[in-house]
């Protein structure tokens, strides 16, 4: 498996689970410490400090160090490599799509339109 495979298998493995999804939502708004992070949540200060580590190792979040501060900062370029993965599946799924509307159209005699892309 290449680096960018393996990278993708992290990411997706670590927003699989729905706090961390959260927590990456929440640092899309403003960086955070880990405290800060863990007060909406009934779980212990550790158990929220270990989801952040997933996100860490998987390359969603760094923490640095800002006087007595350890904010958690989400990297938004490693979405730009699942953004990039996303795309390509999608645009192989409306080239089937297209195909087979135009397979149904010679089918039924219909003449078909293109789709109209939502995006």
């Amino acid at each position: 498996m290449d680096e960018n495979t393996e990278r993708l298998n992290r990411v997706f493995a670590a927003l699989a689970d729905p706090t961390r999804r959260d927590l990456v939502a929440r640092l899309a708004g403003a960086d955070a410490t880990v405290g800060e992070l863990a007060e909406p949540y009934a779980m212990s200060l550790q158990a929220v400090s270990k989801h952040v580590k997933v996100l860490e190792e998987a390359g969603l979040v760094t923490r640095s160090k800002d006087a007595q501060r350890r904010p958690v900062h989400l990297d938004a370029e490693v979405f730009d490599l699942m953004t990039k993965w996303i795309e390509r599946y999608r645009r192989q799924a409306e080239e089937r799509y297209r195909r087979l509307d135009a397979l149904l159209g010679r089918m039924t005699g219909e003449e078909t339109r293109p789709r109209e892309d939502a995006s």
